[in-house]
Order: C-alpha cells, then sequence, then structure tokens
C-alpha cells in the first residue's frame, strides 16, 4: 500500500492533528506494509513526515519515502534532510521542464498511490492541483482539513 499527501505549505498543525493522523494511518493501513512517498515541501510534509516516523516507530515495515522532482545542486545541499528518509526516488519525469518538475512528481505519486491524504482549504496553489489531479482519476482521497476537526 501507497499513501501520499499534499498540503498547503502555510498549513499549522492543530492540537490532536497527530493523534488523528495515527488513527487514520491504523484505519487504513491495518496488517499491509505501507510506504509513505512524501515531497518534502512545506508544514502539511513536515508534518505528515513527523507522522510517519511516529508511526514507523511501532510499524517497522513502513517505508518513508522522499520523491524528489529533480535532481540539482539545491537537492545535493539536502543532506541532512535526506537522512529522514529511508529512500528517495527520483520518478521518471526528466522530460519535463524543470518549471513544472513538481508539478509533474506530484502527478507521478498521485499515479502510484492507493490513498491521497489532503489537507487542503484554499482552491489556489500546488496542493489544491494535485488534489484536483487525484479526483480526476479515481484515486482514494481522505480529507484530513475535515477529518481533524
Amino acid at each position: 500500500m501507497i499513501i501520499t499527501f499534499c498540503g498547503h505549505t502555510d498549513y499549522i498543525e492543530r492540537p490532536n492533528d497527530e493523534k488523528n493522523m495515527l488513527l487514520l494511518f491504523n484505519s487504513i493501513i491495518r496488517q499491509s506494509n505501507v510506504c509513505f512517498y512524501l515531497g518534502g515541501y512545506g508544514n502539511f510534509d513536515k508534518f505528515a513526515l513527523k507522522c510517519a516516523r511516529k508511526y514507523q516507530l511501532s510499524n517497522r515495515q513502513a517505508k518513508i519515502i522522499f520523491v524528489t522532482p529533480y535532481i540539482d545542486v539545491n537537492y545535493k545541499k539536502l543532506r541532512n534532510e535526506k537522512s529522514l528518509y529511508d529512500e528517495i526516488i527520483y520518478p521518471n519525469i526528466e522530460n519535463s521542464p524543470k518549471r513544472f518538475a513538481i508539478v509533474r512528481r506530484n502527478e507521478w505519486m498521485v499515479n502510484h498511490s492507493n490513498y491521497l491524504i489532503s489537507y487542503v482549504c484554499h482552491n489556489f496553489g500546488g496542493a489544491y492541483k494535485t488534489l484536483q489531479y487525484a479526483k480526476k482519476n479515481n484515486i482514494s482521497i481522505i480529507d484530513f482539513y475535515i477529518y481533524g476537526e
């Protein structure tokens, strides 16, 4: 099973969000092996990483994977952040212009996932576009913006 995330960079963690995310993981993952696909940008991705790492403490088979949109000088500077992940994937999107790399990476993540956990509360930005793409492609979506309330 693969779970990917999309959410706004300006996400602010609410008091029960971590507990609710871990409950959500337990309810959808059950006994399956799971890979968490993360894009590594913004506050919601940091929150998702924190929750995935906490889940992994009691579920050692879980993998946390950073899906990078490109490999360049800035990517190579992220040595410390890369150590937070079990694996790094660079999807086959190298033919995309660099300005579309994040969009194409997000689409790739959605296309390869069983679930998308989203935190989208306004109708603009990359997270919103990713959510719309997932809806169009009939991916199972869990709206954490509502779920966590």
